[in-house]
């Protein structure tokens, strides 16, 4: 018997490891030095080149889902340099494994072709039918600057989450490795030991491999760590204060105990990372209360952490609904955590934001 989404996750994640071929070689080519999301910036290029190659692998393997993704066409039928330089990449991006490049049902047949793959992202999602959600560089000051960012793939039915699909080019592909402090900055100047695919299937558990740049290579299930003592614990939020209130994570860290500082790392790398135990807790607290987070941005790494025996809520404690549509409106920040704490966790969050 076919085992429920198999076809999916395979091409999801062939998918991810095609496109990030390509924002591997756009960084190493032309990110050195640039801080900016400009128009020519490379995150602006690999942006766009990273949503066209996996939609086109979308588009070949299942035709008649929706999408939604970040990025639209608009500015590059406007800018022909800027069209021809990604088009130029797409086109010269390929995985190294014929059979793989197959399952993927080939690339992107010319520049027109380009430009109407990355608007098949304009999607509303909803509540009803097959969505694939999509953020080709989840992340984009990390990309910059070296440090964490993630090509950020799932597949909703019906508004829940059934497959998730993480590339997270920086991390160390060690699932052993402690989440040391340094881990978000500007460091990966070489690819060596780096480079992980988490994957997960409701109902399936989750995974992690290596991220390769052929067929896909052997992975292993992966589990959050059993908080026992919450001094021992540690948590990830992100590097942009804009992105998490950072004084009240520091406050609800200091209630609940935690001595260690925190990991900041921009992009789902930080669910990816708690769910295989490299970390413990990673919280996402609002800045603004009109601020509504994307469905992209957490689809994947939601489900990853809950297969991997975690829980994953908003502030007021309610699962996040993807269902809304392209963004999370009826949800307030995150809290991911180990499910025997994440009560715990619920309840300090609550007290310091005066939820209770």
């Amino acid at each position: 018997m076919t085992t429920l989404y198999t076809r999916e996750l395979e091409i999801a994640q062939l998918a991810v490891q095609r496109a990030a071929i390509l924002t591997k070689r756009v960084f190493h080519e032309k990110a050195k030095g640039t801080v900016s999301k400009d128009d020519k910036s490379p995150v602006t290029i690999g942006d766009f080149g990273a949503q066209a190659l996996i939609i086109a692998a979308l588009r070949a393997n299942f035709p008649h889902d929706a999408i939604v993704a970040e990025e639209e066409a608009a500015q590059l039928r406007e800018d022909a340099g800027l069209r021809e330089l990604i088009w130029g990449l797409v086109q010269e991006t390929r995985l190294e494994d014929v059979g793989a490049e197959g399952l993927l049902g080939g690339g992107v047949k010319d520049v027109e072709d380009m430009l109407e793959v990355i608007d098949l992202g304009r999607s509303e999602g909803g509540r009803r039918g097959r969505v694939w959600t999509l953020d080709p560089i989840d992340g984009t000051k990390g990309f910059l600057r070296g440090g964490q960012y993630a090509l950020a793939l799932a597949l909703l039915e019906d508004g829940d989450v059934k497959v998730g699909v993480l590339g997270c080019p920086n991390l160390p592909v060690d699932d052993a490795a402690p989440l040391a402090a340094d881990i978000g900055s500007d460091h990966q100047t070489d690819d060596e030991g780096r480079g992980v695919i988490f994957s997960a299937v409701v109902g399936q558990g989750a995974t992690s491999r290596p991220l390769g740049t052929g067929a896909l290579t052997e992975g292993k299930k992966i589990s959050m760590k059993t908080v026992t003592d919450m001094a021992s614990a540690s948590f990830c939020e992100s590097v942009e204060a804009g992105h998490s209130n950072q004084s009240e994570s520091a406050q609800i860290a200091q209630r609940l105990g935690i001595t260690k500082p925190s990991v900041r790392m921009d992009s789902q790398a930080k669910y990816g990372s708690i769910a295989r135990g490299a970390g413990d807790i990673y919280l996402r607290l609002p800045t603004s209360k009109t601020y509504q987070e994307k469905i992209w941005d957490h689809a994947g790494g939601d489900l990853i952490v809950r297969e991997a025996g975690g829980q994953v809520t908003d502030t007021k404690g309610q699962r996040l609904d993807f269902g809304v549509g392209r963004t999370l409106a009826s949800n307030s920040g995150v809290i991911a955590a180990p499910a025997g704490v994440h009560g715990q966790v619920l309840e300090v969050v609550q007290q310091v934001l005066g939820l209770k």
